[in-house]
């Protein structure tokens, strides 16, 4: 799952301070994602299933159990 955080500006450049924040969303929406992750493989399959989760996809997209 891919989420596109790139903008433009009014100028139609991207500044330093533009791409730096856009990296640091992105690394931040991936942080959320393995930690979630981390959450739902902790379900038992019954339940993964019941709210359309897959238990092997989520391993691929990987899990952390740290907030940090």
């Amino acid at each position: 799952m891919t989420i596109a955080t790139t903008t433009s500006t009014r100028t139609g450049g991207n500044s330093f301070m533009r791409r730096a924040f856009d990296r640091m969303i992105e690394a931040r929406s991936a942080q959320a994602r393995r930690y979630v992750n981390g959450y739902l493989l902790s379900l038992d399959d019954a339940t993964l299933a019941a709210h359309g989760y897959d238990r092997k996809q989520l391993e691929r997209e990987g899990a952390s159990t740290s907030a940090f």
